[in-house]
Protein backbone atom coordinates (compact mmCIF):
# COMPACT_ATOMS: atom_id res chain seq x y z
CA UNK A 1 0.00 0.00 0.00
CA UNK A 2 1.67 3.42 -0.76
CA UNK A 3 -0.19 6.52 0.39
CA UNK A 4 -0.36 9.78 -1.49
CA UNK A 5 -0.23 13.73 -0.06
CA UNK A 6 0.29 16.36 -2.78
CA UNK A 7 1.39 19.92 -1.77
CA UNK A 8 2.31 23.20 -3.30
CA UNK A 9 -1.09 24.26 -4.52
CA UNK A 10 -2.43 27.50 -4.67
CA UNK A 11 -3.46 30.87 -6.71
CA UNK A 12 -0.92 32.26 -9.26
CA UNK A 13 -0.64 34.97 -11.55
CA UNK A 14 -0.58 33.73 -15.41
CA UNK A 15 3.49 33.54 -16.80
CA UNK A 16 3.79 32.69 -13.17
CA UNK A 17 5.55 29.31 -11.24
CA UNK A 18 4.57 27.05 -9.12
CA UNK A 19 6.09 23.51 -7.62
CA UNK A 20 3.64 20.41 -6.43
CA UNK A 21 5.36 17.71 -4.56
CA UNK A 22 3.82 15.05 -3.62
CA UNK A 23 5.15 12.28 -0.66
CA UNK A 24 4.89 9.25 -0.48
CA UNK A 25 4.71 6.33 1.95
CA UNK A 26 5.87 2.91 2.44
CA UNK A 27 9.16 1.46 1.58
CA UNK A 28 8.51 0.54 -1.95
CA UNK A 29 8.35 4.49 -3.50
CA UNK A 30 11.55 3.88 -6.03
CA UNK A 31 9.84 0.73 -7.51
CA UNK A 32 6.44 3.09 -8.75
CA UNK A 33 6.20 4.70 -11.92
CA UNK A 34 5.02 8.29 -10.50
CA UNK A 35 2.41 10.30 -12.10
CA UNK A 36 0.59 13.92 -12.05
CA UNK A 37 -2.89 13.90 -13.45
CA UNK A 38 -5.23 16.89 -13.37
CA UNK A 39 -8.89 17.71 -13.51
CA UNK A 40 -10.88 20.82 -14.28
CA UNK A 41 -14.59 21.44 -13.32
CA UNK A 42 -16.54 19.71 -15.97
CA UNK A 43 -13.86 17.69 -17.27
CA UNK A 44 -12.45 14.18 -16.96
CA UNK A 45 -9.15 13.86 -14.98
CA UNK A 46 -6.02 13.88 -17.57
CA UNK A 47 -2.65 13.01 -17.94
CA UNK A 48 -0.24 15.27 -17.26
CA UNK A 49 3.05 14.06 -16.35
CA UNK A 50 5.24 10.50 -15.47
CA UNK A 51 8.52 9.45 -14.20
CA UNK A 52 10.20 6.22 -14.37
CA UNK A 53 11.08 4.37 -11.33
CA UNK A 54 14.77 5.52 -11.71
CA UNK A 55 13.65 9.44 -12.89
CA UNK A 56 16.22 8.58 -15.85
CA UNK A 57 12.70 8.85 -18.34
CA UNK A 58 9.92 11.29 -18.14
CA UNK A 59 6.79 11.32 -20.65
CA UNK A 60 4.76 14.54 -20.70
CA UNK A 61 1.65 15.93 -22.24
CA UNK A 62 1.58 18.16 -24.94
CA UNK A 63 -0.29 20.60 -23.38
CA UNK A 64 2.66 21.06 -20.86
CA UNK A 65 5.95 19.93 -22.22
CA UNK A 66 8.30 22.66 -21.86
CA UNK A 67 6.55 24.13 -19.30
CA UNK A 68 6.43 21.66 -16.76
CA UNK A 69 9.27 19.30 -15.22
CA UNK A 70 8.35 16.23 -13.44
CA UNK A 71 11.28 15.15 -11.21
CA UNK A 72 11.72 12.89 -7.98
CA UNK A 73 13.88 11.77 -4.88
CA UNK A 74 13.88 8.60 -3.85
CA UNK A 75 16.05 9.30 -0.82
CA UNK A 76 13.09 11.71 -0.13
CA UNK A 77 9.69 9.66 -1.27
CA UNK A 78 8.87 12.25 -2.93
CA UNK A 79 7.68 13.90 -6.56
CA UNK A 80 7.75 16.93 -8.11
CA UNK A 81 6.09 19.06 -10.53
CA UNK A 82 7.72 22.54 -11.13
CA UNK A 83 5.24 24.56 -13.30
CA UNK A 84 6.48 27.53 -15.09
CA UNK A 85 4.47 29.97 -17.28
CA UNK A 86 1.41 28.96 -16.04
CA UNK A 87 -1.67 29.53 -17.92
CA UNK A 88 -5.23 29.80 -16.40
CA UNK A 89 -6.25 26.67 -18.66
CA UNK A 90 -4.03 25.27 -16.18
CA UNK A 91 -6.63 25.70 -13.54
CA UNK A 92 -7.27 22.43 -11.79
CA UNK A 93 -6.65 19.75 -9.34
CA UNK A 94 -3.78 18.14 -9.79
CA UNK A 95 -3.38 14.70 -8.60
CA UNK A 96 -0.21 12.36 -7.63
CA UNK A 97 -0.53 8.63 -8.22
CA UNK A 98 1.73 5.80 -8.22
CA UNK A 99 1.62 2.78 -10.51
CA UNK A 100 3.42 -0.35 -10.41
CA UNK A 101 3.77 -0.62 -13.96
CA UNK A 102 7.97 -1.08 -14.81
CA UNK A 103 7.80 1.44 -17.29
CA UNK A 104 6.32 4.96 -17.80
CA UNK A 105 2.83 4.74 -18.12
CA UNK A 106 0.40 7.59 -19.18
CA UNK A 107 -3.33 6.04 -18.94
CA UNK A 108 -5.19 6.58 -15.79
CA UNK A 109 -6.26 2.87 -15.63
CA UNK A 110 -2.28 2.05 -14.94
CA UNK A 111 -2.29 4.25 -11.95
CA UNK A 112 -2.63 2.12 -8.59
CA UNK A 113 -2.88 4.40 -5.88
CA UNK A 114 -4.19 8.32 -5.65
CA UNK A 115 -3.22 11.51 -3.56
CA UNK A 116 -6.26 13.81 -2.63
CA UNK A 117 -5.35 16.11 -5.06
CA UNK A 118 -4.28 20.16 -4.73
CA UNK A 119 -5.86 23.23 -6.59
CA UNK A 120 -4.09 25.05 -8.51
CA UNK A 121 -5.49 28.26 -9.89
CA UNK A 122 -3.98 30.47 -11.94
CA UNK A 123 -5.52 33.91 -12.92
CA UNK A 124 -5.32 36.17 -16.06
Amino acid sequence: QVQLVESGGGLVQAGGSLRLACAASGRTFSMHVMGWFRQAPGKEREFVAAISRSGGSTAYADSVKGRFTISRDNAKNTVYLQMNSLKPEDTAIYYCAASRSIVVVTARNWYDYWGQGTQVTVSS
